[in-house]
């Protein structure tokens, strides 16, 4: 059976020194927030971190936002009003991740 072919759906958002991603659990829940403040970021997000690419696009290695590269961008360090500077102004960005396959348990022989 494969593992790992989960729909990746996250904002993207280039920024003047770095880019920033959050996770969204599906563009539907992000449209009617967007529509609807009254929405909570928790039925809209999926995780509570925002991440950093360090100026390789949407699709380089993901790091932790540091407190300093929020302060230099948004003007806050406050994660819940980054995040929805995030999602308000980010581009929606859908990936399909690779399937795995490979031995389940090699000891007993099986796959």
């Amino acid at each position: 059976m494969a593992r790992g072919n989960e729909t990746a759906s996250k904002i993207f958002y280039k920024g003047s020194s770095d880019d920033f991603i959050v996770f969204v659990d599906d563009i539907d829940a992000l449209k009617k927030w967007r529509n609807d403040r009254s929405i909570p970021l928790t039925d809209v997000l999926n995780g509570w971190k925002i991440f950093l690419t360090r100026s390789h696009g949407a699709q380089g290695l993901l790091d932790t936002a540091s407190q300093s590269a929020l302060q230099n961008e948004f003007g806050t360090t406050k994660d819940d009003e980054c995040m929805i500077k995030i999602l308000e102004a980010g581009e929606y960005q859908a990936s399909q991740a690779r399937e795995r396959e490979g031995y389940k348990n090699e000891s007993n022989g099986t796959r």
